[in-house]
């Protein structure tokens, strides 16, 4: 078997695995629900195939009883957050350390309710955070 040969035979199946790995990570970027993102992608007559577009499926679809559509989106996240701090010291064989450590949480919500006209195009919207 010539050299060439050989190196196309273990090349080849790398090449084939690599750029399925390559091709598996170019999914669409999944955009984070914030108010930030409402503020700027979010405006009065826009479709709801638009709003659809820019925030996702909502949480909740309801009708009025003039038949107007309002989409709801609720969110909530946790952080946490934890923090040590130590110290310590030595002398020959005797040792003394102290460490105090921090954990914390935070629950973050935002509620998104946008609002559709007859003509299915974004009459208004408003939204609410919170961080407890």
């Amino acid at each position: 078997m010539s050299g060439t040969r050989v190196a196309t035979l273990v090349l080849a199946p790398l090449l084939l695995v690599s750029t399925a790995c390559a091709v598996q990570h170019q999914g669409p970027k999944e955009q984070q629900l914030t108010v930030g993102v409402v503020q700027k992608q979010i405006r009065a007559g826009m479709s709801q195939a638009e709003v659809a577009e820019a925030l996702g499926s909502p949480n909740i679809v309801t009708r009025d009883s003039d038949g107007r559509e309002a989409w709801i989106y609720d969110k909530i996240g946790t952080e946490a957050s934890y923090a040590s701090s130590g110290g310590g010291g030595s002398i020959l064989i005797l040792s003394a350390s102290h460490s105090t450590s921090v954990s914390q949480t935070t629950q973050r919500t935002l509620t998104v309710i946008i609002k559709f006209g007859a003509d299915g195009r974004v009459e208004s919207f408003t939204y609410h955070a919170s961080k407890f």
